[in-house]
């Protein structure tokens, strides 16, 4: 069983109940993933992933483009419920990370922490970002990435978010040795959990409810 799948194990198996306002959820606090080139292998193997989607979301956000439209167009609808406009939220803070990416590889620096900060709180929102922050490190000619977030549903975003991560390290030139990903409040709702216990069991044609 691959990481991403125990973790959602974990979370059926230990997870606490909690009344929300988008329905109830089963979660766990402050859990962590740690993720070799070889287990985002097995992951993005034995887990039913839009890899063109994502690609193409990441690079929208990295435009900083606000359209709904312009993501429906690119095939992506998951962010219809937010309205006409993506205010404050991905592409707002992901249009820095091209720059970043930039200085990355033209210096490459060991002693130094490249930080993308999501997330701010002094501007109207209708979607902050899940993840706070994205951190890259250079360990030995190695790129060492670590990401927090502080909320992450285990049965639809999280396994996105593992990609979208993956994407961001192929821009920089230097091998993955790994990432880690510190999840404040990982979920599952309440109306996912008999397909996510599908899932496990091999089911990968599941679909889960998008609760907003």
């Amino acid at each position: 069983m691959n990481k991403y799948y125990k973790i959602l194990g974990k979370i059926l198996d230990s997870g606490k109940v909690q009344a929300n306002k988008k329905g109830n959820i089963k979660y766990l606090l402050n859990e962590q993933l740690h993720l070799t080139p070889i287990d985002l292998l097995d992951i993005f193997e034995g887990h039913n992933i839009a890899r063109k989607k994502l690609k193409n979301e990441l690079q929208l956000f990295m435009q900083g483009e606000r359209s709904v439209e312009k993501y429906r167009n690119a095939g992506i609808n998951w962010w219809d419920y937010c309205g006409s406009i993506l205010v404050n939220s991905y592409p707002t803070y992901f249009e820095k990370l091209p720059p970043l990416i930039d200085k990355i590889n033209r210096e490459k620096r060991n002693s130094k922490n490249y930080v993308l900060f999501l997330g701010a709180t002094d501007v109207e929102s209708n979607q902050a970002p899940c993840l706070s922050l994205v951190q890259f490190q250079i360990d030995e000619g190695e790129l060492v990435l670590s990401a927090y977030q502080r909320n992450s549903d285990a049965s639809l975003g999280l396994p996105a978010d593992i990609y979208h991560l993956y994407l961001m390290s192929r821009q920089i030139d230097l091998p993955l040795k790994s990432i880690a990903l510190t999840l404040a409040n990982v979920h599952i709702y309440e109306n996912n959990i008999e397909n996510t216990h599908n899932l496990i069991a091999g089911n990968e044609n599941v679909k889960f409810e998008l609760n907003v």
